[in-house]
């Protein structure tokens, strides 16, 4: 194999890669053998049928296969006599090849930038830290209490009102004739839960049990039934029943009706559960924080190849939001050829960091246990109720998908590897504060 380099430019290399006709012959008699001992053919012993009869019936669909194989081991083989790697896949060009002649090809390849981390005990970064207070648990408890509430037919003959649950059977019709999905039979409906077609909960207020109506509202004109949407339907109503809301009581048995022994213990649990959430969203802020410091003091080249391949995949979920209907307000009033741009700088900045995380993992080691795998694994299956098992034979048929699950298993690793030798502040802050979206950074 002879190899000479062409051109360098960056992080861009191109090489002139020739492999003799004598290791071409050599891979497709190798081949050939292999075929010949699993065959069968009228007139040979098997396993004796002689390579020019083999070459004959099978040396075009092997060919083929031959040249893959060369390629492949010659520029492998070529990139690590030199210490090379590559980026993305190597872009291979055959430009001479004739049986019984050298295989000649150009092979163009990105590499991997040198990588050169900083040192995280200069980083400085603030934590935001929320107490749970109070205030905030007898809130949470008013809305799980609220979302509890049970509910009694009414006994005194008054009209419906905002918050009353109506059962009710109703027909829809456009243009006179009903269509599918129109039609219910003692359905409840709480009044105001904007559950409906806009305007249609607010129809049938004062409505008394027993009484009918008639109630008129137009689609919307993104409704997701595009032979419903914008047009206007009309929909008998016959209430059978009107029940009122009992009051919220925040006591024991509401504790008992959620599986715990009593009001203090429910208070213990919502303010733990709140204490997690605001550890997880602290977490992300720091997170977000860290990223954004890293980039600012790294400034590495970094592939265009995997640019390209970050920002094809950004761009494909901004058509897929647009396809939706997404009203997405961070892209609003933009063209594409301005969103584009701002979307590349989003790539090259995701790519970078990128990188620098998989250099910082690979420099101290870090890695991640199968037992993590498996914890990750079963919780993304408790995500689909009854196919837990198809879940996990996807995960384990598809090593692409597997990697998908690891990888942010092993980002948070290295996280928290940097957080641990930079220097963290602890800031008390309200839950106002916490919650609020950062002005800055936020698409990246």
């Amino acid at each position: 194999m002879q190899v000479t380099e062409t051109k360098t430019d960056g992080l861009k290399r191109e090489f002139r890669v020739v492999v003799a006709a004598s290791d071409i012959q050599g891979k497709m008699d190798v081949r050939l053998q292999e075929i010949g001992r699993k065959i069968n053919l009228p007139g040979f012993r098997p396993g004796k049928v002689p390579i020019p009869v083999l070459k004959k019936r099978y040396g075009s669909a092997v060919m083929g296969e031959v040249l893959e194989q060369a390629v492949s081991d010659s520029s492998s083989q070529a990139m690590a006599e030199r210490g090379l790697k590559p980026a993305v896949a190597p872009k291979v060009d055959i430009t001479a090849f004739a049986e019984g002649g050298d295989l000649e090809y150009t092979m163009a390849v990105e590499l991997m930038p040198e990588i050169k981390p900083m040192d995280f005990a200069k980083l400085k970064l603030e934590r935001l830290v929320a107490e749970v207070n109070d205030d905030e648990v007898n809130k949470a408890l008013e809305r799980i209490a609220a979302q509890h509430r049970k509910s009694e037919k009414l006994t005194e003959d008054r009209p419906s009102a905002k918050g009353d649950i109506l059962v009710i059977d109703f027909a829809g019709s456009i243009d006179g004739k009903e269509f599918p999905g129109g039609a219910g039979k003692d359905h409840s409906l709480e009044l105001g839960s904007n559950a409906f077609i806009a305007g249609f909960e607010d129809q049938l207020i004062g409505i008394k049990a027993g009484g009918k109506t008639e109630v008129k509202v137009t689609f919307p004109a993104e409704y997701a039934n595009p032979e419903l949407a914008g047009k206007p339907a009309s929909f008998t109503v016959e209430v059978k029943e009107i029940q009122q809301r009992l009051p919220v009581k925040l006591d024991d048995e509401l504790a008992k009706s959620l599986g715990l022994d009593d009001l203090d213990s429910l208070k213990k649990a919502i303010r733990d559960q709140m204490g997690k959430d605001y550890a997880r969203i602290a977490r992300a802020r720091l997170k977000r924080q860290l990223l954004d410091r890293l980039a600012e003091n790294h400034d590495f080249v970094v592939p265009a190849g995997m640019v390209e391949l970050e920002f094809e995949a950004i761009w494909k979920n901004v058509e897929a939001e647009r396809k939706q209907g997404v009203d997405d307000p961070t892209i609003a009033g933009k063209s594409d050829d301005d969103l584009k741009a701002e979307l590349r700088g989003i790539a090259e900045r995701r790519v970078r960091l990128g990188l620098l995380l998989s250099e910082v993992g690979r420099l101290n080691n870090i890695q991640v246990a199968q037992e993590e795998v498996n914890r990750a694994l079963i919780e993304e299956a408790r995500r689909y109720p009854g196919q837990e098992r198809k879940v996990v034979e996807h995960f384990r048929n598809s090593p692409e998908a597997l990697a998908q699950l690891r990888a942010p298993l092993f980002e948070d690793k290295v996280i928290d590897f940097i957080v641990e030798m930079a220097k963290v502040a602890d800031k008390p802050v309200g839950v106002d504060e916490l919650m609020k979206e950062p002005e800055e950074g936020a698409a990246a």
